[in-house]
C-alpha cells in the first residue's frame, strides 16, 4: 500500500497555522507529519501552499485526532467498519491507533517507538529472522531492524490499520 503524500494535521497545528494567517504572516513553519520533520509554508488569504499544492485552511478540528488531507477536506484518520480504528496523536509525536477506544499501544509513560525498542531489546534480533505479528503502525519491526535484524517479515491482517499505515509517515 502506498503512502499518502498529503499533510496530517493536529488540531493545535491548524490553529496556529489560521492565526499566522490572521496576523497577516506570508509564512508558517510547522510538521505536517506528526513532527517527523519541519516546513515552511506559504501563506494566502484563502489558502496555503505545501510542496507546490494549495490547500483550504482547516476549518474546527477534533482533539485527541489527527487528520489528513482526502481530496476535498480535511477530515479524521478513522473508520468504521463493524469497528472505530483511529489513529490517535500522543504528546511523544508518533502517534498510537485505538480499535473502539481502547489503546493498542501503552502511551501514558513513554512512546509507541520506546515501548517497541525496550520490547526490541528483549529480543536481541540481531542478525536473527523475527517475525512480527499483529504489525501495527510497524514500529517494533523498524525498531528490529534498527537493531540488526537480519530480516523481518511483519504480518498484519486488519484491512483498516494497514489504510491507517497508508496516511502515517
Amino acid at each position: 500500500m502506498p503512502h499518502s503524500p498529503g499533510p496530517l494535521f493536529v488540531r493545535a497545528h491548524a490553529d496556529a497555522l489560521s492565526a499566522a494567517r490572521a496576523a497577516g504572516d506570508a509564512t508558517w513553519s510547522g510538521s505536517f507529519d506528526l513532527g517527523r520533520s519541519q516546513e515552511t509554508v506559504a501563506l494566502d488569504s484563502d489558502a496555503w501552499t505545501w510542496r507546490g499544492q494549495a490547500y483550504p485552511y482547516p476549518g474546527k478540528l477534533k482533539d485527541r485526532t489527527i487528520h489528513h488531507w482526502d481530496g476535498e477536506d480535511f477530515v479524521a484518520v478513522s473508520r468504521y467498519n463493524g469497528a472505530l480504528i483511529k489513529l490517535v496523536p500522543t504528546e511523544w509525536g508518533a502517534p498510537t491507533f485505538e480499535i473502539d477506544g481502547i489503546k493498542m499501544l501503552p502511551t501514558s509513560k513513554t512512546s509507541p517507538v520506546d515501548d517497541a525498542r525496550r520490547k526490541v531489546a528483549l529480543v536481541q534480533p540481531q542478525g536473527k529472522a523475527v517475525l512480527d505479528t499483529c504489525g501495527g503502525l510497524g514500529y517494533f519491526a523498524a525498531c528490529c531492524l534498527d537493531a540488526g535484524a537480519a530480516r523481518i517479515v511483519s504480518f498484519e491482517k486488519n484491512e483498516d490499520v494497514l489504510w491507517l499505515r497508508t496516511l502515517y509517515p
